[in-house]
């Protein structure tokens, strides 16, 4: 049997004014989600424990089928292994955003989108004034970058209790109270300030500002964790798995779970990214893989940006682009099974991730439809199936004898 899951990040949001009292899902022709609600089932799954911080690093983790409580050690442990950077047991990883910030405001948790060959250039600027023995800059994708603190520079100053806030959570809010604080803190802080007079001297950014462009005036250090320790999901489910993202997180989750992971050009990991090509390499992984995972960031970008409609736009590219197709191609292969859920809800209202359930739409071999005509949040409210811990879905979505009886608190 083959598999797919499709992830509109954080697409799941609160009726909307702009949007005629509708959801951005139930806004959205999206005949193809529709067509996998009727032909399958709708249900609701809460991917995030309400003791952690909701993102996608605990969402994700849950969605595939491990529950963040036992195995999630911070987010930056996971893009470090992304990039291939490996963690001895005492070493951390901590995530660096480049930003903007503006009268001790947030203006820009992506410091306008930043190119990757600027940023990539800003932290070798970095690198080159603030890295020490044990302490290492690595550029990553545009804004998302990280910092190791390997244990050669000392016994690390961070802990469980180390409290760090994700900037996109701070979009236009003074930052002044969610700088780092806890046992660590006073480096974190320390390190941030000694970015600013560097960023601000940069060419790169002197060169932005001419053109009009937000500039990278700060860095933001979070997510922060030791190396965690994922059983490989072809252990624990007896399937192999394919990867398609353009997000650091989600590649370095796939490498520590063993799954491959499939660079798709024209992925941006934003509203522009190339929904069609995604959805084709998609349907060429099926071919030698048992799960074909594609996570699309666009959703959650718009929701970040409190645009309505661009969340809608984003909706609609999925659906036309790659749960069409895919879902045509499987159907095409034999037994087969389709699942597109989103990990976390993110308000268009908050421009940021929250806590609560999310929709979900399963159809396929062994899976006898119920009464649903839509996917959407309505849609979900009303299902009987429900998945109180969300790391329960997978093994629903991927066992053989998995029916569409009622889960209550499962």
């Amino acid at each position: 049997m083959k598999f797919a899951l499709v992830i509109p990040d954080g697409c799941a949001d609160e009726p909307q004014a702009a949007l005629g009292g509708k959801t951005p899902l139930e806004a959205a022709h999206k005949p193809h989600m529709d067509a996998i609600a009727r032909l399958g089932i709708v249900g609701r799954a809460d991917n995030v424990p309400a003791a952690m911080p909701s993102g996608s690093d605990v969402a994700t983790m849950s969605l595939f089928g491990y529950d963040p409580l036992k195995y999630h050690t911070g987010r930056a442990p996971l893009e470090a292994a992304a990039q291939g950077i490996v963690l001895g047991p005492d070493d951390w990883a901590i995530r660096c955003n480049l930003v903007t910030i503006e009268n001790a405001v947030m203006k820009s948790f992506t410091a306008g989108q930043i190119p990757n060959d600027i940023a990539g250039r800003l932290i070798g600027d970095l690198a080159r004034a603030l890295a020490a023995p044990g302490i290492e800059f690595h550029a990553g994708v545009s804004y998302r970058n990280l910092v190791i603190y390997r244990a050669l520079a000392g016994p690390a100053p961070f802990s469980h209790e180390t409290s760090t806030t994700p900037p996109h959570d701070l979009t236009d809010q003074p930052v002044a109270a969610y700088l780092p604080k806890g046992s660590g803190g006073d480096w974190l802080r320390d390190l941030m300030v000694k970015s600013v007079p560097i960023l601000a001297q940069s060419a790169e950014n002197q060169g932005r500002a001419a053109r009009g462009e937000p500039t990278a005036t700060d860095i933001w250090l979070w997510g922060l964790g030791r190396r965690p320790a994922l059983e490989p999901f072809r252990q624990r489910f007896g399937k192999t798995g394919a990867m398609i993202t353009a997000v650091d997180l989600l590649r370095g989750i796939a490498n520590l779970l063993g799954w491959r992971n499939i660079s798709v050009p024209g992925a941006t990991g934003y509203l522009d990214t190339d929904y069609a090509a995604k959805g084709r390499y998609a349907i060429d992984a099926l071919e030698k893989t048992d799960l074909v995972i594609v996570h699309v960031e666009a959703t959650d970008e718009a929701s970040h940006e409190g645009n309505a409609r661009a969340k809608v736009e984003a909706l609609e590219r999925i659906d036309l682009d790659i749960v069409g197709p895919l879902h045509e191609r499987l159907k095409a292969l034999g037994e087969h099974r389709v699942l597109v859920s989103p990990d976390h809800p993110t308000f268009l209202r908050t421009k940021t991730h929250s806590h609560g359930y999310v929709p979900f739409a399963l159809c396929g071999t062994g899976i006898a439809p119920d009464a649903s005509a839509s996917y959407d949040e309505a849609a979900a409210a009303a299902s009987r199936l429900s998945f109180d811990r969300g790391c329960d879905l997978m093994p629903f979505f991927v066992s053989a004898g998995a029916q569409n009886q009622p889960v209550m608190g499962a």
